[in-house]
């Protein structure tokens, strides 16, 4: 069981066992099993994809979500951000738990902390680049203007 806190700071856990699979399979059609066939293609896929992620999330914490009168809209109001995030990093750490195959869990967890090195990374180089751009001169060149060129006259 895995634990996280929504954007109205309602605790929420997730189990992922043979019936939750059955739930989800029935409710919105994806098979959480087969997330990590193909290289992993339909776990980067919903990870992707956060309306569906947290659709999936939300069937998993559907009978907490029933015990507190939370419909999926509501759950959905609640879920931004780091929630998602947090919601994401518990749901993938469950995920990884279900699988009876040692092989899969460690090929599971390793693609999941090679995307977090590969992500950390993209950010860092987006950061830098985006440091590197003078506004002002950026402005001046979306107005077609050059910082050499003389002033109009008119």
């Amino acid at each position: 069981m895995r634990t996280f806190v929504d954007g109205n700071g309602r605790s929420w856990t997730i189990v992922i066992n043979v019936s939750a699979i059955k739930r989800i399979r029935g409710l919105i059609q994806v098979d959480l099993y087969g997330l990590v066939t193909d290289g992993f293609a339909g776990l980067g896929k919903l990870l992707a994809d956060p309306v569906s992620l947290v659709d999936v999330i939300y069937c998993l914490c559907k009978d907490e979500a029933d015990a507190r009168d939370i419909s999926d809209e509501d759950f959905g109001r609640a879920m931004f951000g780091d929630t998602i995030r947090s919601a994401s990093d518990a749901f993938l750490e469950e995920l990884t738990d279900f699988f009876p195959d040692p092989r899969v869990r460690a090929g599971l967890r390793q693609t999941i902390a090679t995307g977090a090195k590969v992500r950390d990374h993209l950010m860092d180089q987006v950061e830098a680049e985006l440091a590197k751009i003078d506004p002002a001169s950026e402005a001046r060149k979306l107005m077609g203007l050059s910082g050499d060129a003389p002033e109009s006259s008119g």
